[in-house]
């Protein structure tokens, strides 16, 4: 039987998703309450970094180790992939070693051929496209706030990187509308924005963007990779940093969202975070109850010993 990966959201059903998204919110509650849950006794999850992190890291380490499972750290230095043994023999010989691969990587076609060679579960940590991952966790803190988000309108200001690609797909998949405020130039990956059709609609100025809108989410303007044009982007991107008063145009019961780091004075005003209508620490949060229910989700449950 091929394993199941989950390097998209389009690799679930909307159903799934939803699943997902619920024993997301049951494991968050049995943590709080003190319930040891330990499905992935004896499983161990390989994470691959090639990108610098804290969040993705700390969630699925700590993640596995609550669900009973283990998982071990490498970067190409410490593998061979440093020294250019091909991807595909590294996935077939980790993928014999390992229970599931978590990969956070530059290029998506990294992870997709990594998938291709792997036996087991292949999870996209983030690439330059997408981060499935994230999104799972944002829809996690909407619902769990604000209930279903179908029918509702989410704006994305700033950049269309692989932020605003996922939240595209999760457009399509959660059956939103996505308002998208950038620059020109620096629209979302046109394949993304065809997927998600009449969901998606682009805007220049990103106080019509917001007007009405239920969630606002934002990133840093300038992504790992693309240091060399930091300068140029903070001019640029000055008309799209999200303030209180861009949030006062949204819905009254807007929630805000930022998948973090935050650059405070660029991409938001200095006291954003701390406004209530921001949810960025709960977003923060859930990124490890929802990697949780997506281990649980894809990796065969341990056999007892």
């Amino acid at each position: 039987m091929n394993a199941r990966h989950f390097l998209s959201l389009m690799d679930c059903t909307p159903a799934e998703l939803a699943q997902l998204i619920a024993r997301a919110i049951e494991l968050k509650a049995m943590r709080r309450q003190g319930i040891l849950h330990e499905p992935l006794r004896n499983r161990v999850l390989g994470m691959l970094f090639e990108k610098a992190s804290t969040r993705t890291r700390l969630s699925f380490e700590a993640g596995m180790i609550q669900l009973g499972g283990q998982a071990i750290f490498l970067s190409p230095r410490d593998t061979q992939l440093g020294r250019g043994e091909p991807i595909g023999d590294t996935a077939i010989v980790m993928s014999r070693m390992l229970d599931a691969v978590m990969i956070r990587t530059f290029a998506h076609s990294m992870i997709e051929e990594f998938a291709a060679h792997s036996q087991v579960p292949v999870i996209n940590g983030l690439s330059d496209d997408l981060h499935p991952c994230q999104l799972l966790a944002d829809m996690q803190t909407f619902i769990e706030q604000r209930g279903s988000i179908k029918g509702k309108t989410v704006a994305w200001i700033g950049d269309g990187n692989n932020m605003c690609n996922t939240y595209l797909e999760a457009a399509v998949q959660f059956d939103f509308q996505l308002h998208i405020a950038c620059p020109e130039g620096y629209e979302p990956d046109p394949a993304f924005l065809a997927l998600a059709g009449e969901r998606a609609t682009l805007f220049r100025d990103p106080r019509e963007a917001v007007r009405g809108a239920h969630l606002v989410s934002t990133d840093v303007w300038t992504s790992m990779g693309q240091e060399e044009e930091t300068a140029k982007r903070l001019v640029l991107f000055q008309p799209y940093q999200v303030s209180r008063e861009l949030l006062d145009l949204a819905a009254a019961d807007v929630l805000f969202l930022h998948c973090l780091p935050a650059h405070r004075g660029e991409e938001i005003s200095l006291d954003l975070l701390e406004d209530p209508r921001s949810v960025a620490w709960d977003q923060a949060e859930n990124r490890l109850h929802a990697q949780k229910a997506l281990l649980e989700f894809l990796v065969p449950a341990a056999r007892l010993s």
